[in-house]
């Protein structure tokens, strides 16, 4: 310990220089005393883990969407609401006053199949393209090799699915998509996987002839894409607010970020109570517990201010050990949370391609007020443990 003059306050002061070697720094005390502040550290591990832990799975719903549906990004669909005749005029709307380039419009028909969610089953479109059209789909979505082949053109029974989709139904080349003894992912016939495309987009694609000859209704819907796929946005909401009194339908991906936060804004406001109420009661059980653990530290402090040490030092140190144990507990439990979720999405979560984040910068902050909690009610308790300490009776005590 070095010091360097004694002060008005007393023998050490504030002149105390805190050092690796120095016996009196916060550091010390603690790995000194593991076996009591250990249980301090888990504590705070443990909360940590629980929020960021609750907050990620939760994540995870609205980015299973997003991912899911992410492939209309790249476009905007419509439909004419039932009435084929429309086709041609919205497609002659689009062309004419469409803001910007255009590729040439997309004409498919679409039905529906379940794929797999962390929340249960959810409906995934399957969209009826031509031969050429599937090509030009797979191209805007960004490309990909194709183990196997795209379906032949006609009436033929065949699909190509994108790796995702494959996993999520643990389907392999041959294995049937969509099938008559199927309710829930339904065609006339036997529908089988002919390619599986590997890309990160969720895709299913069928030969439209097949689709026309074997699905109702008999719409045809339009796919439209920019030309510069960075004014595709501007491209949706100019789409969305020009057809509004039009009998059509446009399919959007912000539309579907702005459902999806709808959806959700009730949950989060749950998940906020759910997590402020983990913060309260955290933090009461950890002053509840910083309280005891200076309790049995009393004659510690009742020596050192009879040495000299001012009570604003010791309030300083113990202070300072404090925050010591609520950063390291916080630090531990954002590590051990971001493994445990590690962990749950390469067993869980990959296999079957749901979407988590185990590093989700939303679950972290969640994690931010347990600290800061902590630290304030263990400030007001020590403070309040220092105002009663009487280091004479303390003294006297000790050496009686």
């Amino acid at each position: 310990m070095a010091v360097k003059e004694q002060s008005a306050e007393g023998p050490a002061a504030d002149q105390v220089e805190y050092s690796k070697a120095n016996p009196l720094s916060p550091t010390v005390f603690l790995r000194r005393n593991f076996a009591k502040t250990a249980p301090l550290v888990a504590v705070i591990v443990l909360a940590v883990m629980l929020i960021a832990g609750i907050v990620s799975i939760m994540n995870s719903i609205p980015l299973s969407i997003r991912t899911t549906y992410g492939y209309s990004r790249n476009y905007f669909g419509v439909s004419p609401r039932g009435d084929n005749a429309l086709t041609p005029r919205l497609r002659s709307i689009i062309e004419g006053e469409a803001p910007v380039p255009i590729e040439p419009i997309m004409v498919c028909r679409a039905s529906d199949c379940e794929v797999k969610s962390i929340v249960g089953p959810w409906r995934f479109v399957v969209l009826g393209l031509g031969h050429e059209d599937m090509t030009r789909y797979i191209d805007r979505l960004g490309g990909a090799k194709i183990e196997g082949r795209l379906p032949m053109g006609g009436e033929a029974p065949e699909a190509v699915v994108s790796e995702p989709v494959a996993r999520n139904l643990g389907l392999k080349m041959g294995d049937t998509i969509l099938g008559p003894d199927n309710p829930d992912s339904y065609s006339p016939k036997e529908v089988r996987v002919v390619g599986i495309a590997q890309m990160d987009s969720w895709m299913i694609l069928v030969p439209i002839e097949y689709h026309r000859a074997n699905h109702f209704p008999p719409i045809d819907l339009m796919i439209v894409m920019a030309k510069d796929p960075k004014q595709q946005g501007r491209l949706d909401k100019w789409a969305f607010d020009r057809l509004q009194g039009e009998r059509a339908r446009v399919f959007a991906f912000f539309r579907l970020e702005r459902e999806t936060d709808e959806m959700f804004r009730i949950l989060y406001s749950i998940l906020n109570v759910v997590i402020g109420l983990l913060v309260v009661v955290i933090t009461i059980m950890m002053a509840m517990l910083i309280n005891i653990y200076h309790s049995q530290r009393l004659q510690e402090f009742g020596l050192l201010q009879a040495l000299g040490y001012t009570r604003k030092w010791l309030l300083r140190r113990t202070l300072g050990e404090t925050a010591l144990v609520v950063v390291v507990g916080w630090f531990l439990g954002v590590i051990c949370a971001f493994g445990l979720l590690q962990i749950v999405k390469s067993i869980l979560m990959d296999p079957r391609a749901f979407m988590l984040d185990p590093s989700d910068p939303a679950a972290l902050s969640y994690t931010l007020p347990v600290p800061a909690a902590i630290f304030l009610a263990a400030a007001f308790s020590v403070v309040a443990r220092f105002r009663h300490v009487d280091p004479v009776s303390i003294v006297e005590r000790r050496l009686a």
